[in-house]
């Protein structure tokens, strides 16, 4: 069984995502393959970060009190799942760079590690996770040299698979993340509860066709949108 993720390093929902379906594949039981896709929710992004607040605040046209607000509900739900969302510090990029070495690190084995660890840097560290200073050190703790890291931002094939994924969201008409897709038949989208990811990967792994598979759940869309 195979399930595709399509995810940015920038939304909290696919960081809930990610621990909501890590929790049902370890009562699951079965063999699962994950394979994370990037998904870009703003690639018109410039490399010079903006507060995440002061830039929702632009997006939507809301003052920076009530988008604070308005993210406590997603602080407290990280934190019942061990994530620090800290959004006072959290930067707002452009994260093809992020994403290359995401591309890197998928070709190693290390998609799941790679994808942790930049979620961290841009929620509980306030890192730049466009930065070559941020990347380098990311890669090296995924055990890539310098050499490595820097192939992911210069060698065409990583902007390629980067592409690749971007193309077939498209094709799939996803428009917001996360995005889960089980051996292409089955879709479970948002940071649905962990039930719900046990139940599509039992009904996936019996071969049954469903219609109308999950309610939609929380995602953030590529308009700025987190609900």
């Amino acid at each position: 069984m195979t399930v595709e993720i399509w995810s940015d390093v920038m939304c909290p929902f696919c960081y809930l995502g990610k621990k909501n379906y890590e929790e049902a594949i370890a009562q699951f039981g079965g063999e699962v393959k994950t394979e994370w896709k990037s998904f870009q929710l703003n690639p018109n992004l410039g490399t010079e970060g903006m507060s995440t607040y002061a830039y929702l605040s632009e997006m939507k046209g809301l003052p920076e009190a009530q988008l604070k607000a308005s993210f406590e509900g997603i602080r407290k739900a990280g934190e019942e799942k061990g994530i620090r969302f800290d959004f006072d510090r959290s930067i707002i990029v452009n994260t093809a760079a992020a994403h290359r070495l995401i591309q890197l690190a998928k070709e190693k084995g290390k998609g799941d590690e790679a994808e942790e660890l930049l979620f961290k840097a841009h929620f509980s560290e306030g890192k730049d996770v466009s930065s070559a200073e941020v990347l380098g050190a990311v890669g090296a703790a995924l055990g890539f040299s310098a050499e490595e890291v820097e192939s992911a931002q210069t060698n065409p094939r990583y902007g390629e698979g980067l592409e690749k994924d971007l193309y077939e969201a498209r094709q799939l008409g996803v428009r917001g993340v996360p995005f889960f897709v089980i051996d292409r038949k089955y879709a479970v989208s948002g940071a649905q509860p962990v039930e719900v990811f046990i139940q599509t990967l039992e009904k996936a792994g019996a071969r049954r066709t469903l219609e109308n598979l999950t309610p939609d759940g929380e995602v953030c869309d590529i308009n700025g949108n987190c609900s």
